[in-house]
């Protein structure tokens, strides 16, 4: 891909990230279905089918616990360092996959020359970041927050803060009007006006304007007038870090070169309290302009004098990153394409303390190292699938799902013929609640999309593998929203049905102790065969799933 069109992947990937927990409500709102949340396991009069006769038993037995330690006492080894992003180690895996590719002989993606999909990321930082109103020092993190992305270096004194509402300017409402705002710093709020029957004055409705759904809209335009910094209220700021802590603790990791200048204004994100402290001794008169915007649908700007003092200093550093993809070209139906995927980073090394993510996700990256060579030896035996297998281990997945997302937006099959992402991710162990019985998983998002999906899982479970599946992480209330959190997630987002396997967390998850001697290879080695089943039956069955 062209550098500029990764730019272009980049700035929309930042845009949204820029209104996350703003899109977080609207989605929420519009849930209505209550997915499966129970637990299903075979009852005592099931018969499993073991007889190896049948292609689809003989190829699933070839994935063994022996196998599996191979790989993952490699991956998960002192020497990859933590297969951090960006990294030495991260490389070292990534050439071990290709070279199982390679023996395994499975197809270079579409036909290519290479097993690789390059991707660039924006490694970045603050190196300063201070903030004083009237001689009050305020505290990065605490009282306000700015992404280092999206924004540049910049130092800023100035004895007035102009408030423009809403920062917006549409034909149906405008907080710019004539105004001169070049070389001004402004404060706004996120979101829109709203009347008082709850309506928007932008679409008349109660659904919101892209003036609310994309900030980044917003800050182009205050960067195209000219606006030096854009203050935006928040008035719930510990929430905000919160939802956004993954962007804010150590060093970011962006999509595409955003070293150069974006198409943003610089901003940051500020407490009620700091809101307070500019408006001083003026709230009769801010809370005047705050009424007119909600009974009429008009704004009146208004400069708050005070001293504003911002300085901001960051570090930008551009590297490169790859997914690694083989392919397993189908028969009749070789246009439709399924998934299946983990991804191969963890967090890497912190001083001499490596992390070596054994479970979290060396044991995902293992079983689709397996599955591909059990479905390898199929096809060798001339047993291809009628679907293309597409086996994807991507990176970045600790950083935010970049290498799951820079696929979606740069996919090498159409996701229009995408029937299906399996995912994988943490199988390795055993958590709490099963202590005592070890032959579980969890299963997540199977039912979201296509009821097939779900149903098909249900049904190779009780002819093959006898698991209990456990969908307690399905519940759309889950707080842990482990839906949300890992690569299936931006094929989902698309409309493609995908089902995550899931073993849960425990002490060592991002710690230390994930290490290869707590791995239940047993276990590792029947969710891999039980997946194996799944992959065969959607490959294979003569109508693709539907969705919902």
């Amino acid at each position: 891909m062209k550098e500029e069109d990764m730019k272009d992947v980049s700035i929309r990937f930042v845009s949204k990230q820029l209104t996350l927990c703003y899109l977080c409500v609207a989605l929420s709102a519009t849930l209505h279905a209550q997915w499966n949340s129970g637990i299903s396991a075979p009852g005592p009069e099931a018969i499993k089918i073991t007889d190896t006769n049948l292609p689809q038993v003989k190829y699933a037995n070839t994935i063994t616990p022996d196998d599996l330690y191979d790989h993952l006492s490699i991956l998960a080894s002192d020497e990859y360092e933590g297969r951090e992003t960006g990294y030495p180690g991260n490389d070292l895996a990534r050439d071990y996959i290709v070279k199982h590719f390679e023996s395994i002989g499975l197809d270079n993606p579409a036909n290519g020359n290479t097993y690789l999909q390059p991707i660039a990321f924006t490694m970045s930082q603050w190196e300063m970041n201070t903030m004083n109103v009237n001689g009050k020092e305020y505290k990065h993190l605490r009282d306000y927050m700015s992404f280092p992305t999206t924004n540049t270096d910049t130092e800023i004194n100035t004895d007035e803060v102009l408030y423009l509402g809403y920062g917006i300017d549409d034909p149906k409402y405008s907080d710019y009007g004539n105004k001169d705002v070049r070389g001004k710093v402004i404060m706004i709020y996120n979101g829109e006006p709203i009347r008082s029957d709850s309506t928007s004055y932008l679409t008349g409705t109660k659904e919101w304007s892209e003036w609310s759904t994309d900030t980044g809209k917003k800050l182009e335009l205050a960067k195209a007038k000219g606006v030096k910094m854009v203050l935006i209220i928040e008035e719930n700021l510990k929430e905000f870090l919160f939802k956004n802590r993954k962007y804010l603790v150590g060093p970011k990791l962006d999509l595409g070169d955003l070293t150069q200048e974006g198409p943003w204004a610089n901003h940051t994100y500020i407490s009620s309290t700091i809101a307070k402290e500019i408006i001083g001794k003026k709230t009769r008169k801010f809370t005047k302009l705050r009424k007119l915007i909600m009974r009429k649908g008009k704004s009146k700007g208004f400069a708050f004098k005070n001293k504003f003092n911002l300085e901001m200093k960051k570090n930008a550093t551009l590297i490169s990153g790859n997914n690694v993809m083989g392919v397993i070209p189908g028969t009749d139906k070789a246009d439709e394409v399924i998934v299946i995927s983990a991804h191969y980073d963890h967090i890497g090394r912190k001083g001499d303390e490596i992390f070596n993510g054994a479970d979290d996700n060396g044991s995902g990256t293992s079983t689709v190292l397996e599955l591909a060579d059990a479905f390898a030896q199929a096809a060798r035996d001339g047993i291809s699938p009628r679907r293309t297998l597409l086996f994807m281990l991507v990176t970045g997945e600790e950083k935010g799902l970049l290498g799951s997302e820079y696929y979606a937006e740069n996919p090498l099959y159409p996701l229009a013929n995408t029937v299906a992402d399996i995912n994988i991710d943490m199988v390795g162990r055993v958590d709490d609640k099963y202590t005592d019985n070890p032959n579980y998983i969890y299963v997540i998002g199977s039912d979201r999309l296509s009821m097939d999906l779900h149903n098909i899982n249900e049904k190779v479970n009780t002819d093959y593998t006898h698991l209990t599946l456990d969908y307690r992480y399905n519940d759309e209330n889950d707080p842990n929203r482990y839906y949300y959190r890992s690569d299936h997630y931006n094929f989902a987002s698309r409309g493609i049905p995908a089902i995550f396997f899931f073993n849960g967390t425990h002490a060592d998850y991002h710690q230390p102790g994930d290490t290869v001697d707590k791995i239940n290879f047993d276990k590792m080695s029947e969710i891999g065969r039980h997946i194996f089943h799944l992959t065969w039956e959607l490959s294979n069955r003569e109508q693709r799933i539907k969705l919902n």
